[in-house]
This record gives C-alpha cells, structure tokens and sequence, in this order.
C-alpha cells in the first residue's frame, strides 16, 4: 500500500470572482516551500472554486421564502423535505442537502452555488497548475455532504481530472483468492475526506495536498463516475 503525505496549503489570499486559482495555488505552495510535483493530487474546495467563477449570489438568510426559491432554483428535482431541510438531486446528478447551496465561510447576505461544471473546473485548474508549475497533477473539488446510512458530514468529490474516481476491484481476488464481485472504491471520495483532515471546517484553508498515491489511479476521470443510476438506487 501506499506511504502518504497529506498537507495544507494554507498562504492563499481571499480568492474573488474571475480569479486564476492555479496561479494563486502554484504561488502559495512555492511560499510555503512545498511546491507540487508530479503525481499529486490537489484537493481544491469548492467554495473557492465558486468564488473564483462568480457562483456567488446575494440571499437574505432571513427570509426562508428566499431560500427555498433559490436551492429549488438549482435543483433538477426536489426528493425529501423536512422543517426547512430540503433533499434535492442537483443538475450534476448529485443527491445533497439544499442543492449545494452554502452559506458557510462567506459573507452575511451572500450564498454559494456549485460550480456549474464541476469536472471542467477541475481540468481547467489542472491545465492551470501544468502550465504555471510545470508538472502535471490530479486535481479534486471537494464539497462536504451527509450520507444517508451514517451520521456526520464527510467531504467527497464533486469535480474531478486526471484521477480514478473510481477504482473497480471486480474480478480480482481478496486475500482468501474468493473473486471480488461488486467491490468497487470510491477513490477520489475517500481522498477528498482524507484531505479534509488537514483542511478543517473553520480554518478557511482552501486546497490540500495528497502525494505518494498509486502510480496507476492517474488517469482520465469525472465525478459523475461516482453518481449512481437512478435505476440502481434503492430510494429513489
């Protein structure tokens, strides 16, 4: 298995809308003397992310009328409501708390929206972090969700490039040589929760390092690779 080293990079200034947030990460690594190197993986989180794409919107917390208007407006369809909880499958297929719609870690009177094309926000930091540093690098988005089956709040992948989201074990065989029949791990879900061990909830540090994994998880990926078919999801 392989020996990580998971560290924070903490020297990020407040990022604001039309940011280059390669640029901005490749400079506070390099202050912090921790530049990255090839095969990392850059878990970045997604309220910068919006920041620097201008998914920032203005909401009177106040006025639950409001709040209710705008996550039905980001949601593709609403599932479950209880009190002023809402249960909703956003555009992206993910299945989340009140769309994504945040109100955590920025101004009174402002709401955060997921980026509209998560993945593409983590290519274009790739492709940002290639061509500023030199090397090329995985890079995750990261959001923090519930889980139906267990209390507590975990980050997982919403935006993912040049990394396995998923790492299908089928076929192989476990340490007893029984044939592994539906064993596939969510890869870039468990580096994202990993990663936000370092990052914390209150701190405000916006992006992580994950270095040391497996040279044969980089590759090709998209978070929708996590998103499970309607037509095999049990509550839906």
């Amino acid at each position: 298995m392989p020996a990580l080293t998971i560290f924070p990079i903490e020297r990020v200034p407040e990022v604001q809308a039309g940011d280059v947030l390669a640029e901005l990460l490749v400079a506070a690594a390099r202050a912090q003397d921790t530049p990255f190197e090839a095969r990392d993986c850059v878990v970045v989180t997604q309220k910068v992310v919006s920041k620097a794409e201008g998914r920032i919107v203005p909401l009177d917390a106040s006025d639950p009328g409001a709040r209710r208007a705008l996550i039905e407006s980001e949601s593709a369809r609403v599932l479950r409501r209880r009190d002023e909880l809402i249960i909703s499958e956003t555009r992206h297929g993910f299945v989340c708390a009140n769309a994504g719609v945040d109100l955590s870690n920025i101004p009174d009177g402002q709401a955060a929206l997921l980026p509209v094309d998560p993945d593409r926000s983590a290519r274009r930091i790739r492709d940002g972090i290639r061509a500023h540093a030199g090397v090329d690098v995985a890079v995750i988005v990261s959001d923090t969700f519930g889980r139906a089956w267990r209390v507590g709040l975990t980050d997982v992948a919403i935006g993912v490039s040049g990394l396995a989201a998923v790492v299908d074990l089928r076929g192989q065989s476990d340490a007893h040589g029984r044939e592994l029949q539906v064993t596939e791990i969510a890869l870039a879900d468990e580096i994202a929760g990993a990663a936000e061990l370092v990052k914390g909830k209150a701190a405000q540090v916006p992006a992580a390092v994950v270095r040391g994994l497996e040279p044969e998880w980089f590759r090709e990926g998209s978070a929708r690779e996590l998103v499970r078919p309607p037509a095999e999801d049990l509550f839906r």
